[in-house]
C-alpha cells in the first residue's frame, strides 16, 4: 500500500546537523529522518547540550545542514527564499526584545511584515489578522500595554500571538517555557495545544519539560546520543525510549505514569 504523504509539512531525509569550518566539521547529529503532520503540536526534547537548538536552526535555515535534506510543503528548503520562508514559517525565540517600548499591539503587527509593502502600511485584513491572534492568544486587553510592563508568561504570549499573525503553517519555538513558573510552563504548552486544534497549524517547540510534553505533544522528537527517533509518546513509551535519556544513577523513567522520578 502507498504511503500517504499529502499531510506531511515538514520533512527530513538523512540530515546531519552540526559546524563547519575551514579547519574541520563537528557533527552533532545525523542520520536524522523525521516526518512531521499537519496540524500537530511537536515537542522537541533531549539532555542539555545533546543539539536541540541546532537542529531547530537547521530547520529554519538559520544553519546550513551539513548533509541531507529539508523539505517544507513538498519544495526544498536550500531553494526556498527568504520571503517564502516567513509566509510559511515563523519563530518565537528566546533572545530578549531589542525594543520592549513597543506596545503589545504594534509588536503582534510586525508579523504582518512579510505580507506588508515597504512602508509597513497596514490593510483592513491585516488588522483582522492581528485582532484574531490576540483573541486566541486572550490578550486582546493587553493590546495597549507597554511590552516592558508585561510579566515574562505576558510576553511570551505576545510572541505567540505575533507568530500567528505571520499566517504560517508553521510555528517553530526554542524553549518557550524558560523563565517560567511550573503553572504558566504547563499554561503556555496547553495553549499552544489548543492553538494547533482551532488553527490548524504545526507547532514545533523544544522544551526541557518533556513530563509536560509527553502529555500533551501528538507527536516528539527525541533526540539522544546515538539517535533522533520520532514517533507518539505512548509508542516512544513502549519502546523505551524515555528509559535511555538520562543517566539511570539519578533520573528513571516511570512507564506506568509516564514520567520521571529521583532513584
Amino acid at each position: 500500500m502507498k504511503k500517504d504523504t499529502s499531510h506531511i509539512i515538514l520533512k527530513t531525509e538523512q540530515l546531519s546537523i552540526g559546524y563547519k569550518t575551514k579547519k574541520a566539521k563537528t557533527v552533532i547529529a545525523s542520520n536524522i529522518n523525521i516526518e512531521l503532520q499537519k496540524g500537530q503540536l511537536i515537542g522537541l526534547v533531549g539532555a542539555n547540550g545533546i543539539g536541540k537548538s541546532t537542529l531547530l536552526r537547521t530547520l529554519i535555515k538559520v544553519q546550513p545542514a551539513l548533509s541531507g535534506s529539508i523539505t517544507l510543503n513538498t519544495k526544498d528548503l536550500e531553494s526556498t527564499t527568504n520571503l517564502e520562508l516567513a509566509k510559511q514559517l515563523s519563530i518565537v525565540l528566546t533572545e530578549p526584545l531589542t525594543s520592549k517600548n513597543l506596545s503589545v499591539y504594534e509588536l503582534v503587527a510586525l508579523g504582518r511584515h512579510p505580507y506588508t509593502n515597504w512602508v509597513g502600511n497596514l490593510t483592513e485584513e491585516d488588522i483582522t489578522i492581528i485582532n484574531n491572534a490576540l483573541e486566541l492568544v486572550n490578550i486582546s486587553d493587553l493590546k495597549d500595554r507597554r511590552c516592558y510592563e508585561l510579566s515574562d508568561g505576558q510576553l511570551q504570549k505576545v510572541m505567540i500571538a505575533r507568530a500567528l499573525s505571520q499566517d504560517t503553517d508553521v510555528i517553530v519555538l526554542d524553549e518557550p517555557t524558560t523563565h517560567l513558573d511550573m503553572y504558566h510552563k504547563a499554561y503556555i504548552l496547553k495553549l499552544l495545544q489548543k492553538l494547533t486544534k482551532d488553527t490548524g497549524k504545526t507547532i514545533l517547540f523544544s522544551s526541557h519539560e518533556i513530563d509536560l510534553a509527553i502529555q500533551l505533544c501528538d507527536t516528539m522528537i527525541v533526540m539522544r546520543e546515538n539517535n533522533v527517533v520520532c514517533n507518539e509518546p505512548c509508542h516512544l513509551i513502549t519502546e523505551g525510549v524515555f528509559d535511555s535519556l538520562f543517566p539511570k544513577d539519578l533520573i528513571a523513567f516511570d512507564k506506568t505514569s509516564g514520567s520521571f522520578r529521583v532513584t
